[in-house]
C-alpha cells in the first residue's frame, strides 16, 4: 500500500526518489508522484500511471532538488486520479504525502474551508497539508507536532516548506515510517527497501515520533514533545526480486521460488526445539492453554491451516480470528492464551490493531510469524519466527504463504513437543518430511503444462467453485481467493460436505468445480461430494494423490500430485492450485502482478 521516500542531502535527490518509489512498487498502487524545493519554490509531477511514466515526465521537464519528497498511492478518499496523487500543496507553501486514514478529515476540511483554504482534491490527504499551512509559525518542527495532535486515526507524514530548505519533517502514528541516516544526508521511508543502495542505517520510529531532518542532524521528540534517542540499526534490505529473469511475471517468478524459500525457512532445522522461536518460548509453551491466531486475507488461510495441525498434533484448542474483525466485536479474553499474529509484511494495519486489542486485554503471551525481521510486528511480539521467502512482489501472495504455513508447521510439533505429544521418532520423521519438501514442491512444478491446459478452459469461464476438506479445505479458500484476485473470475470455497446446505444450487455445466483430493481419511467422503457435482453436471476439475484411486472419465478431469504427504500435503497442494489462477489471469490478460484495486502491503484500516 502507500509508499512514501523523502530525503534532504547536498546532491541532486530526484534519481533517490525514483529508485525509492521503484523498490516500493510491490505494495501496489494507483497514482504517484514527486515534489522538490527548485530555486525558492515547490515543483512536482504527478502520474495516474507507473513510476517508469513519472520518471519520464520528472526527467522530461528537468526537475532537480535538494530537498523532496515521493509517493505512491493506493486510493482510499477519492478516485485514482491527478489531482488526488500525491504530493499534495498548500498555498505553494507546504509540500506533503501521507499514508494511513484521516478519521476526522471531514471536521478539519469544513474548519479550514472557512478559513478560506481551497480543496482541489477529494483526499484526507489535502486537510493535512492545509492544516499544517494554517499552523505555520515560521518552524516547520514544531508546526508539524502542533498539527498531529489535531488529527484523528493513522497517518505516516512527510513535509517540508518552501521557506526552509534543507528540511523535512515526518511524523507517524498507527503507520510506519523509518529513518535513514546518511553522511551530510538524511532520509524518511515507509521501509527499509526504499533506501537500499543509498543507506543501511535505520531508525524506525515509534507511535506518536515526529522527526527533523536536515543536513547534519536529526531531531526525533515522542508524543509527549520530548526528545527521545532512537536506535540507530543496520538494515541490510534485500533487493534479490528486482530480477524478473526468465519468468514473465513476479508471480510466476515466486511460485518457482518456493523450494528455495521454504528450504531456507528451514535451514537449520535438524530437530525440534522451542527456542527456534525465542529464549522464552519454552517457558510460554508450557503455560498456555490455548492459541488465538489473528491474521488478515492470505494469511488468515495459514491461520485456519495451523488450526487442524495444532489441535491434532499437540491437542491445545485454537480460535482463528479475522483481524479487522476480532479488534471491534465483544469477546472472553484468556491471559493463558498465545496470541499468534501471521503477517508476510509484518505491518499489516488491522493485525496490529487485533495484537494491541489482545494485549490491552491482558493476553500477553505473543508470537508472530513473519517475513520481515524489522518489522512492527516482531517488534511489538514477546516470541517470533522469520520465514525467509524473501520480497514477493507480486500482490497475490505464494511463496510468502508456503513459508508461513511451515512456520506454522514447526510451531505446532513445537507445541506438542513441549506438552509431551511428539515422541523422538515423530519427531525425527516430520524432520526428515520437511527437509524433502524443497524436492516434493519441485515435482509438484512439473505439473505446469498439464495445468496450463485446464487454465486455457478456465478463462473463459466467470464462476467457479472450490472444495476441500479437512485439513484442506483452507487450502480451498486460498485457492479460491488466487483465482478471484488476479483473473476476476468470481471463486467461492466450501468444505465439501456443505455443498447440499446451498452451493449445490449453483452447479451446472458452466461452473468448473475444482477440488482439492489427497489420500487421507476423508478421502471417501470427498468421493461421494464429487458424486454430487456430477449428477448435477458440474465439471470437476480435481488435484489428487498419486494413489487416490480417482480416475478421469466424462466431466472429471484428473491431475496426480507425485506423492502424498500426509500433515504436510496443504503446502504441495496449494501449489497447483497458484499456477492455475496465474496461467488463467494469463489467458484472460489480466495485470497479473497488479491486480485492480489491490495492495500488496495493507496498512491501513
Amino acid at each position: 500500500m502507500c509508499g512514501i521516500v523523502g530525503a534532504v542531502a547536498q546532491r541532486d535527490i530526484t534519481p533517490i526518489l525514483i529508485e525509492g518509489l521503484k523498490r516500493l512498487e510491490y505494495r501496489g498502487y494507483d497514482s504517484c508522484g514527486v515534489a522538490l524545493h527548485v530555486d525558492g519554490t515547490l515543483q512536482r509531477s504527478r502520474s495516474t500511471s507507473r513510476v517508469a511514466d513519472l520518471q519520464a515526465q520528472v526527467e522530461k521537464a528537468h526537475l532537480q532538488g535538494f530537498t523532496g519528497i515521493a509517493h505512491t498511492r493506493w486510493a482510499t478518499h477519492g478516485a485514482p486520479a491527478s489531482h488526488n496523487a500525491h504530493p499534495h500543496f498548500s498555498r505553494e507553501r507546504i509540500a506533503l504525502v501521507h499514508n494511513g486514514i484521516i478519521e476526522n478529515h471531514d471536521e478539519l476540511r469544513a474548519e479550514l474551508t472557512a478559513a478560506g483554504y481551497r480543496f482541489e482534491s477529494q483526499t484526507d490527504t489535502e486537510v493535512i497539508a492545509h492544516l499544517v499551512d494554517h499552523l505555520y509559525t515560521g518552524d516547520l518542527f514544531e508546526t508539524v507536532q502542533q498539527a498531529v495532535k489535531r488529527l484523528q486515526g493513522a497517518y505516516a507524514i512527510a513535509v517540508f516548506c518552501r521557506d526552509e530548505p534543507h528540511r523535512v519533517v515526518g511524523a507517524r502514528q498507527g503507520s510506519p515510517l523509518i529513518v535513514g541516516v546518511g553522511k551530510g544526508e538524511n532520509f524518511l521511508a515507509s521501509d527499509a527497501m526504499a533506501l537500499a543502495g543509498t543507506t543501511d542505517q535505520i531508525i524506525y520510529l515509534e507511535e506518536g515520533d515526529v522527526v527533523d531532518l536536515q543536513l547534519q542532524r536529526y531531531w526525533i521528540v515522542d508524543a509527549n514533545g520530548q526528545d527521545v534517542k532512537r536506535e540507530v540499526r543496520t538494515v541490510l534490505a534485500h533487493t534479490g526480486a528486482a530480477e524478473l529473469g526468465p519468468y514473465r511475471h513476479y508471480m510466476q517468478k515466486e511460485i518457482f521460488e518456493q523450494p528455495r524459500a521454504i528450504g531456507d525457512t528451514l535451514e537449520g532445522v535438524t530437530a525440534i526445539m522451542p527456542e527456534l522461536f525465542g529464549d522464552q518460548a519454552y517457558k510460554v509453551f508450557k503455560q498456555i492453554d490455548s492459541v488465538l491466531i489473528l491474521a488478515c486475507g492470505t494469511s488468515y488461510y495459514a491461520g485456519l491451516t495451523a488450526k487442524y495441525w495444532i489441535e491434532s498434533l499437540a491437542h491445545i484448542p485454537v480460535n482463528v480470528e479475522i483481524a479487522s474483525e476480532y479488534r471491534y466485536r465483544d469477546s472472553v479474553p484468556n491471559p493463558n492464551a498465545l496470541v499468534v499474529t501471521i503477517s508476510q509484511s509484518g505491518e499489516t494495519a488491522d493485525t496490529l490493531a487485533a495484537l494491541k486489542h489482545a494485549r490491552s486485554m491482558d493476553m500477553v503471551n505473543s508470537l508472530t510469524i513473519c517475513n520481515v525481521s524489522t518489522s512492527a510486528m516482531v517488534r511489538e511480539c514477546m516470541l517470533s519466527y522469520i520465514t525467509r521467502a524473501g520480497v514477493e512482489v507480486g500482490v497475490a501472495s505464494t511463496k510468502a504463504f508456503t513459508t508461513q504455513l511451515a512456520a506454522l508447521f514447526l510451531l505446532t510439533l513445537s507445541l506438542a513437543q513441549v506438552r509431551g505429544h511428539l515422541s523422538e521418532e515423530q519427531e525425527a520423521d516430520y524432520v526428515k518430511q520437511m527437509r524433502h519438501l524443497p524436492s516434493a514442491i519441485s515435482a509438484v512444478l512439473a505439473l505446469e503444462p498439464q495445468i496450463i491446459a485446464w487454465a486455457e478452459e478456465f478463462a473463459r469461464k466467470e464462476n467457479a467453485l472450490f472444495l476441500g476438506r479437512g485439513l484442506h479445505y483452507p487450502i480451498a479458500l486460498e485457492g479460491a481467493l488466487k483465482l478471484k484476485e488476479i483473473s476476476y473470475i468470481h471463486a467461492e470455497a466450501y468444505p465439501a460436505g456443505e455443498l447440499k446446505h446451498g452451493p449445490l444450487a449453483l452447479v451446472t455445466n458452466e461452473m468448473p468445480v475444482v477440488t482439492v483430493a489427497p489420500k487421507d481419511t476423508l478421502i471417501e467422503k470427498l468421493k461421494s461430494n464429487m458424486q454430487e457435482v456430477r449428477a448435477r453436471g458440474g465439471q470437476l476439475y480435481v488435484f489428487a494423490d498419486a494413489d487416490s484411486k480417482i480416475t478421469p472419465s466424462e466431466g472429471v478431469h484428473v491431475i496426480r500430485l507425485p506423492e502424498h504427504y500426509g500433515k504436510l500435503s496443504p503446502i504441495l497442494h496449494v501449489v497447483p492450485l497458484q499456477l492455475l489462477a496465474y496461467h488463467t489471469a494469463l489467458a484472460r490478460g489480466t495485470d497479473v502482478d497488479k491486480p485492480r484495486n489491490l495492495a500488496k502491503s495493507v496498512t491501513v484500516e
